[in-house]
């Protein structure tokens, strides 16, 4: 049975960025409505009692750290989501890396006191370190001020912002050039010495992508976070950001349709007329924001209203692109893990339970890409890891606790067929991260494992690419996710992409959404 009903502004996709994209122009008055696949709202950035053997254990299948939102807190704040139930917590210290040999490097919220936690392996590395923090805040203090605003627009505050940090930090101009043009790996190796610190920061500088890559001297920005921003934990888990959105929505006037898979972004003569929803439903919109992957939402619009070089241009634009993909695994236990392997080794007493832990070598983060790329997975392990019952205990039953596990660098495609092999993979990382986690494997409840092609259906994202669009400086700002199909408008006008796939990209913070709202609000004026 079909019907039409009329709104201002359809957004296709329910994630935070269609809901925060939603919330800003239902607050400028339009009539809008966010159309979601799902039973709930969410997407990536969702929580829950996810295992059915625990009922009473919060899981987060996707996003758990609040990195990025912390970097861009705009969205919180505007709309203020704090009122209505979102409330986070910093970690501090956040992440530690964890070797084999059982020592360990915690990075720390303040730079000099990492350098001092370096100068216990190397007071030359130690040195390095805040020489190499003085270019990455110089870096990213250029950076976030145009990673705020939308590429479309000329951004003279923006811009002037960087330049003014650019003249500060000229002397370092070359030092800032080389560190971002060049592999991230190479940037380590060079400058570092001890296998501890090279490991530490490989490890984390691995879950932005291959360090092996030209030009991924830009995920270096992951370590200038941390020490600028630090890093957070949203306190009730994850779904509590999804759901303060969907409430200041309702608020705000708009709606939200559940359940409603989207057949067709409706177009004629390149200007966009309605949503037709796959059970026969039409609304009909003067403006669309398409919040999910950009390929997907391409290929919705009316077959012929976009030419072969535009779809082309989106379809091959990297996903996963070297064939590695991270996967999760989540346990509910019935008692607390500890790590007391690893904190017996340090000498300032510190508890680790509420910190990430990344376990790995040097080695491990190179073999864990390669072996993705050919379809295997490593034998050496290469994860990051923790317990989100430890920073907010109302996750699991008191005395109990949920483990969250992620090893970066995993196939996309498996040569044996996930289905195959999901369950011999899925005891493989377990037994990596018992060798950290004392007690893991003796208190498990239940588990759940998702891979990339799991991620891919159950979400409808290209290759299960959890920022739809891989991070490099080539597919930043009007670049991304292609060239063309970054700025103000698209070939189709009416359609606005809203998600992780265009600027500033991936992660917890709705900037991608506050920008469409702005694009659309320009356009229906």
């Amino acid at each position: 049975m079909s019907s039409v009903s009329e709104y201002d502004v359809a957004v296709v996709g329910g994630g935070h960025n269609g809901l925060t994209a939603a919330c800003y122009l239902a607050k400028a008055g339009k009539k809008v409505v966010v159309i979601e696949a799902l039973d709930s709202v969410g997407g990536m950035c969702v929580s829950g009692p996810l295992i059915e053997e625990a009922p009473n254990h919060t899981i987060h299948p996707c996003s758990l750290d609040l990195m990025s939102l912390r970097v861009h807190p705009l969205v919180p704040d505007e709309l203020d989501l704090h009122s209505l139930g979102f409330r986070q917590e910093e970690l501090s210290p956040g992440y530690v890396y964890c070797h084999p040999d059982g020592n360990s490097l915690v990075i720390f919220r303040d730079p000099e006191d990492t350098a001092r936690e370096i100068a216990r392996y190397s007071q030359h590395d130690a040195d390095e370190f805040l020489k190499l923090m003085k270019v990455i805040y110089a870096f990213i203090d250029m950076a976030v001020p145009m990673m705020r605003v939308d590429p479309s627009q000329l951004n003279f505050g923006a811009k002037l912002n960087a330049l003014k940090t650019l003249i500060k930090n000229f002397r370092i101009k070359p030092e800032i050039m080389a560190l971002i043009g060049s592999p991230a790996y190479t940037s380590i190796m060079e400058r570092f010495e001890h296998p501890i610190v090279q490991s530490a920061l490989c490890c984390l500088l691995g879950a932005a992508g291959p360090i092996t890559n030209e030009a991924t001297g830009v995920y270096f920005a992951l370590l200038g976070f941390l020490h600028k921003y630090g890093v957070g934990r949203a306190i009730g888990g994850m779904q509590t950001i999804s759901d303060a959105l969907s409430a200041r929505l309702q608020q705000l006037g708009g709606e939200v349709i559940l359940n409603a898979p989207v057949a067709e972004i409706v177009s004629s003569n390149r200007q966009v007329s309605a949503v037709r929803l796959k059970d026969g439903r039409v609304i009909q919109v003067k403006a669309v924001v398409a919040s999910i992957h950009p390929k997907q939402a391409l290929e919705m619009v009316t077959e012929g209203e976009l030419d072969r070089t535009t779809l082309t241009r989106v379809a091959m634009a990297p996903a996963n692109a070297h064939g590695g993909s991270p996967i999760k695994v989540d346990l509910a236990l019935n008692d607390q893990v500890n790590y007391r392997r690893i904190e017996s080794m340090r000498p300032d007493g510190l508890s680790l339970r509420k910190c990430v832990l990344l376990i790995g070598t040097t080695e491990a983060v190179l073999d864990n890409f390669k072996c993705a790329a050919r379809g295997e997975v490593s034998k050496m392990p290469y994860l990051w890891m923790c317990v989100p019952s430890a920073a907010d205990p109302g996750q699991a039953p008191i005395g109990q606790d949920v483990a969250y596990l992620y090893p970066v660098a995993m196939p996309v495609d498996h040569n044996e067929g996930w289905d195959n092999v999901r369950d011999q993979v899925g005891q493989q990382v377990i037994d990596w991260a018992a060798e950290y986690m004392g007690g893991l494997k003796d208190f498990e409840i239940g588990r759940q494992m998702e891979v990339a092609r799991d991620w891919e259906a159950r979400l409808n994202v290209h290759n299960g690419c959890v920022v739809h669009i891989d991070t490099s400086t080539t597919r930043s700002s009007g670049m991304r996710p292609a060239a063309g199909l970054g700025g103000d408008t698209l070939p189709v006008a009416g359609l606005f992409l809203g998600g992780a796939g265009t600027h500033p990209g991936g992660g917890v913070n709705g900037m991608p959404g506050r920008i469409a709202a702005g694009r659309v609000k320009r356009y229906l004026r």
